[in-house]
């Protein structure tokens, strides 16, 4: 039996594509010297954090998002490749083109993953999952790269298919198949529970969808806040948000990690100014002013904080940057530990009216 009724979701054939570690991907593809070989992009022997792992990296426990010291002791052989946003933006550009040949919804969630609203596609294609396959194969022939797709009929379980049969796989889940899906899946692997809060739940002796959907919505919210009624509403099959072709920026920001630890505010100002040209350089391009600042200060011994400052105007001018970033950064002062990275980041966009809501017909 459905888990839900059509006027409470009306049916809609939503594909989330995801591409197969991607920065290293198109590494290995660029330089067939790397195939095969553990590679990551990003980060360096001793300092900075992993961008992305290959597959064969992956094998060794190496993840993005972990510190370059670490994914060299669980590989001795890592490949350490710099990264190239500029040709990575290009190929994701070419990838994009052949999604809008199917559809003109479609959600950028990075430069690698998008979803896809396929009910009412260009080409007339009547099978959502023979439209991401024929994407998946127009990839492969276009860009020499892989991909994996979900298919479903909401962007919850679209993301989580695909993660089903990476790298190169494809998975769907229909209505009929949803709720005995989502009740073994563990919940470490829904979309929209983080780490933390999977380690809280499974501290709670809940382990999968079905341990979660014991929970009422009352307690749910109780422990999570707002995300408690989203939890409360996808282990149920729940998940009315539509495609939205053009999200709106929530910010924009750039980071550097030190070659040394820093400790003295001279030094670390030099190095702010340099985070800073390049925001700069950023918010120009996209033409994206906001009004709130935040410094991110990581330390020698990755203890993280942020700090934010927001002014009364937007932030359009270098000069307004460096005068509210430095402000930050002094505040701290003494620096009792080594300062081994710095971010800032810009947000507090004006906000802008959302785009139309794609009309939906039956799965």
């Amino acid at each position: 039996m459905a888990i839900f009724t059509a006027m409470e979701n009306p049916v809609r054939k939503i594909i989330h594509i995801d591409m197969d570690a991607f920065y290293a991907s198109v590494e290995q593809r660029d330089h067939p010297e790397l195939k095969g070989k553990p590679v990551v992009v990003g980060g360096d022997h001793e300092r900075g954090v992993i961008a992305a792992a290959s597959y064969e990296a992956r094998k060794f426990g190496v993840r993005s998002a972990m510190s370059s010291i670490l994914a060299k002791r669980k590989c001795p052989d890592l490949i350490f490749v710099k990264a190239n946003f500029e040709n990575y933006k290009k190929v994701s550009r070419q990838i994009r083109d052949i999604f809008h040949e199917y559809t003109d919804l479609v959600e950028p969630l990075s430069l690698d993953e998008a979803f896809l609203d396929v009910t009412l596609a260009k080409k007339g294609k009547p099978s959502a999952t023979l439209i991401a396959k024929e994407i998946k194969r127009r990839i492969k022939e276009e860009t020499n790269l892989t991909a994996s797709a979900g298919v479903s009929y909401c962007k919850f379980l679209a993301k989580v298919a695909s993660d089903e049969k990476k790298p190169d796989g494809i998975f769907v889940i229909t209505p009929d198949e949803a709720a005995a899906f989502i009740e073994e899946l563990e919940v470490r692997k829904f979309f929209g529970i983080g780490k933390v809060t999977a380690e809280k739940l499974n501290k709670q002796g809940i382990y999968t969808g079905a341990d979660l959907k014991l929970l009422d919505q009352q307690e749910l919210v109780r422990q999570f806040g707002k995300a408690g009624n989203y939890y409360y509403h996808i282990v149920r099959g729940i998940d009315n948000r539509p495609v939205v072709p053009s999200r709106e920026r929530k910010s924009l920001g750039a980071e550097r990690t030190f070659g040394q630890d820093y400790f003295l505010l001279n030094d670390l100002n030099i190095q702010l100014e340099k985070i800073e040209d390049e925001l700069w350089r950023r918010i120009e391009r996209s033409k994206s002013y906001g009004r709130t600042i935040t410094l991110k200060i990581k330390f020698a011994d990755f203890e993280q904080i942020t700090r934010s400052k927001t002014v009364d105007r937007l932030i359009d001018s270098r000069s307004l940057i460096h005068e509210t970033a430095y402000k930050l950064l002094k505040a701290e002062e003494p620096f009792a530990k080594g300062i081994r990275l710095l971010g800032l980041t810009v947000s507090n966009f004006p906000h802008e009216e959302p785009g139309p809501v794609q009309l939906t017909i039956d799965f």
